[in-house]
């Protein structure tokens, strides 16, 4: 957007941030701005939530804010930082103003197109890192939708962080597993377990080996099913995506294995960046099963990046 169009529409109750007019993207419930920190001098994401009517998010505060609490309470370089949050009462909206990222999502970045290995490497190795950290917490933090589009892309590429916290939830002190009633996350990436109503944070490392497949294939994994309920069939009877076979370096395809076994043998983050595979070696192979040339991918990333209203949270 052309920067004599952009104008100050809203600021935040303390002052110091500004919302511009410029929209970044939106779903059905979340419009995303282009805001700015008058503090720090830097450019921001302001998160908009409207509650319409009676919501029952607007009956339990706690509820309403505990993607900002949560994000707010989390400091680590591969987590999306939460800088402050509010109701606007009269409006009914949640505001919450987060780190910018114009380059978007991990999904966006990529276009849907598969990458090399060396990008596999790197951002899978940091997702882990991520992951490593949520898991250590005490008590511990299950974020629930672990995807692509839920990988915000940094520093041009190099580096990526975890966001979109509005599934995330504490193991209670003591326990070792979380129960659930009603299954909550992306069916594509969701675990057997998730179905069973019983689970704890491994269900992330599932859904991260999905978010592998779905890096090498440049699709969601299950494209063959049309539903969920086609999904949960053969999630829950061990039938593995179609995708996979598409994968043809075997260290990769046997990292996402390694996250499809059973919870009980499943591998933690912590064990899987262990892995020599994850280790940092410099190296530009490529991955085999990638289509585009490096240098298409390249010049993809390099439009991803100008290219502002791709970003989505």
């Amino acid at each position: 957007m052309d920067c004599e169009l952009r104008r100050v529409v809203e600021k935040s109750p303390c002052g110091r941030f500004i919302r511009y007019n410029e929209m970044l993207g939106g779903g059905a419930y979340k419009e995303v701005y282009i805001g700015y920190d008058r503090v720090e001098e830097i450019e921001v994401a302001w998160n908009q939530i409207v509650y319409y009517g009676e919501d029952e998010a607007l009956k339990n505060p706690e509820k309403l804010f505990s993607e900002a609490i949560m994000l707010k309470s989390l400091d680590h370089e591969r987590v999306m930082k939460c800088f402050e949050y509010w109701f606007d009462s009269k409006s009914k909206t949640l505001n919450m103003i987060t780190e910018l990222f114009p380059s978007g999502s991990l999904k966006k970045y990529t276009n849907g197109v598969g990458v090399d290995l060396a990008s596999i490497k790197n951002w899978g190795r940091q997702i882990l890192e991520g992951l490593r950290f949520l898991h250590s917490q005490s008590p511990k933090i299950i974020h629930r939708d672990i995807k692509c589009d839920n990988v915000f892309v940094d520093s041009g590429g190099k580096q990526v962080k975890l966001g979109d916290f509005g599934l995330a939830i504490r193991l209670m002190e003591g326990n070792n597993f979380l129960k659930e009633k009603e299954a909550k996350g992306t069916p594509e990436f969701m675990a057997s377990e998730c179905y069973d109503g019983e689970y704890n944070e491994l269900v992330d490392i599932y859904a991260f080996g999905m978010c592998l497949l779905e890096m090498v294939t440049g699709e969601y994994p299950y494209m063959e099913c049309s539903n969920g309920i086609q999904i949960f069939k053969k999630v829950y009877t061990g039938v593995k995506p179609k995708s996979l076979g598409k994968v043809k370096d075997s260290r990769v395809k046997d990292i996402i294995e390694k996250c499809m076994l059973p919870m009980s043998v499943r591998p933690s983050a912590e064990e899987l960046l262990k892995d020599p595979f994850f280790v940092c070696n410099g190296g530009l192979s490529k991955l085999e099963a990638c289509a585009p040339a490096s240098s298409f991918v390249r010049g993809l990333h390099s439009c991803a990046r100008d290219i502002r209203n791709l970003y989505l949270v």
